[in-house]
């Protein structure tokens, strides 16, 4: 009764205007799953690639190959498999495919029909698909949010290099309450860079694209945020970085634009351990480039003991890249972005990597997303530490920090 009857694929829009997959999977039984394909701007190397048709059409980017795709090959490929046996279909996609990056299919088609499926699976056993993946376990807490307040690098024009700046309720025991805190800093963001003149708009995360000096300068406003909204930096909230560093680094080398300078990998440790001196921070995620392992060996070397060291391009979602890093000592957390994966079983694979490692995970959206909400119940059904949507406004953020809620009120709304 959960064999797969039908897969369909249609092109939909994601929240930069730009064409992206979505995938509709029904069962024998009638249930149905229907998942949308994010698109990330800042890209790791290693990542599952979308397929693209290049051309003039939208800048190049429509999807129609991809759809075709879902159509064709992989409908074709899929139809009858048991939804329930998520690693059996995932495999069959990856062999499908038969590229290390999914570049033949494109990652946006595999991701999209892989994440329809599981939700198809849920739905046949009457269950959202947070229960369905938490597969019977008790005691499930909520994923600590992790919300954008400025953004900046490919998110914002590059009008400041660091790419988010992000705040944490570290002091909140519900995730209810750490969504009402994080909304009164970003209140109170949103204003200061008002008085100051620093406001240009909203970025793609919909945080606040400031119009920043210097880098530090958005640490300096965060902190004033947070004053400004009655609480206490470093006791109720804190703050969590994403430097995102490949984007301007390379070779060991990282020109800072804002700030006029080009620093090594020596120097850029340094200015970072200052900044954590300085602020409080909690969390840096990408403080190097994915091609700079050194300098992420050194940086956790220094600072693993008192902040979470995340790894995202350099690590891109993949099991094997997670164990490499835990053994060479590279970050000691985590960032799951299940389209860098391209199925939901290879995205599990890396989660549980960074567990048996004794990391922390973060489970994360992008920057070009939509209504879907998959990457809440992930969150919620594999226990990830964090999650990651972007900012507190956009309502393809808001839409998942809703259903946070929703789930919140089913669990009990305890962070874990």
């Amino acid at each position: 009764m959960t064999a797969i009857a039908r897969v369909l694929g249609r092109r939909v829009w994601d929240s930069r205007g730009r064409p992206t997959v979505e995938s509709e999977v029904t069962l024998t039984d009638g249930s149905a799953g229907r998942a949308i394909a994010p698109a990330g701007a800042s890209t790791g190397s290693g990542e599952a690639l979308d397929r693209r048709d290049g051309g003039s059409r939208f800048g190049g980017r429509d999807v129609a190959k991809a759809v075709a795709a879902v159509n064709g090959e992989i409908a074709a490929r899929v139809t009858g498999m048991d939804a329930h046996d998520q690693t059996a279909v995932d495999r069959a996609l990856i062999d499908l495919d038969g590229t290390p990056q999914k570049s033949r299919l494109g990652g946006n088609a595999t991701i999209a029909v892989s994440l329809a499926v599981a939700h198809a699976a849920a739905a046949a056993g009457g269950v959202p698909l947070w229960q369905y993946l938490a597969a019977g376990r008790s005691g499930l807490v909520m994923p600590r949010p992790e919300i954008q307040l400025f953004g900046g690098g490919a998110h914002a024009g590059r009008r400041v290099d660091i790419q988010d700046f992000m705040v944490v309720a570290t002091a909140a025991t519900t995730f209810a309450a750490a969504l009402d805190m994080t909304a009164e800093v970003y209140a109170a963001a949103g204003a200061l860079l008002d008085e100051k003149g620093r406001r240009m708009g909203v970025a793609d995360e919909g945080g606040y694209w400031p119009a920043f000096d210097s880098n530090e300068e958005g640490l300096t406003l965060a902190v004033q945020a947070i004053e400004r909204a009655g609480f206490v930096p470093g006791e109720d909230l804190a703050i969590s970085l994403d430097i995102a560093a490949s984007d301007f680094g390379e070779g060991g080398r990282y020109r800072l634009a804002r700030d006029n300078r080009v620093l090594d990998t020596d120097a850029m440790i340094e200015m970072l351990l200052g900044w954590v001196e300085r602020y409080p921070i909690i969390a840096i995620e990408d403080p190097f480039g994915e091609d700079d392992e050194a300098g992420l060996i050194a940086f956790t070397r220094a600072a693993g003991d008192r902040l979470k060291v995340v790894g995202d391009d350099y690590l891109v979602t993949n099991a094997g890249r997670i164990r490499h890093a835990a053994e060479a000592g590279a970050c000691n957390t985590a960032l799951i972005k299940p389209n860098q994966a391209g199925t939901v079983s290879e995205t599990r694979a890396a989660l549980i990597a960074a567990k048996d490692a004794g990391w922390e995970t973060i489970v994360s959206a992008r920057s070009g997303e939509s209504e879907d909400v998959s990457v809440v119940h992930l969150a919620i059904g594999w226990q990830a530490d964090w999650l990651k949507v972007g900012s507190f406004s956009r309502s393809e953020r808001m839409a998942k920090w809703n259903e946070g809620l929703r789930v919140a009120e089913v669990i009990g709304d305890r962070l874990g």
